[in-house]
């Protein structure tokens, strides 16, 4: 059995999530990389309103051969992150890079049911809301 087999077989039901946009996915303390195609650097660019070339030199960094957005020193939390009233919102949602969007059907959060419920310590929306199947899940993954 193929290993993407034996890991989708433990959510053979589906899983249920719905984003809370309580910014958590997006916070630190643990640094990471939020990795970004020249594509989505583009739509940033348009919904910010600001030459591509401003949101390379203000938001990204070069780590490797890939572009990652980047992080508050401090906390490590995305820089496109700001607390408003107590609330976590992201500035550019509507344009988040693929990887922000398949949140939380990370290959790490979905090796195993331990895996999952690790991730659900962290996101309120685990566990909750509507179910996805394992291809609607598997459709998120590869960017759809």
């Amino acid at each position: 059995m193929a290993q993407a087999e034996r890991q989708r077989k433990w959510y053979a039901g589906g899983l249920h999530f719905e984003c809370q946009k309580c910014g958590n996915c997006c916070s630190g303390p643990a640094e990471g990389y939020i990795w970004v195609t020249g594509t989505e650097i583009e739509r940033i660019a348009d919904y910010l309103q600001m030459p591509v070339e401003e949101v390379r030199s203000k938001y990204l960094r070069r780590v490797r051969l890939r572009i990652s957005i980047i992080e508050h020193e401090s906390t490590k939390d995305c820089v496109f992150l700001r607390t408003s009233d107590g609330h976590k919102t992201c500035m550019i949602y509507p344009v988040r890079p693929a990887q922000c969007r398949s949140w939380p059907f990370w290959r790490e959060n979905l090796t195993d049911q331990q895996a999952w419920e690790r991730a659900r310590r962290k996101c309120p929306g685990i566990n909750g809301g509507r179910i996805y199947s394992p291809g609607e899940i598997q459709h998120i993954r590869e960017g759809g």
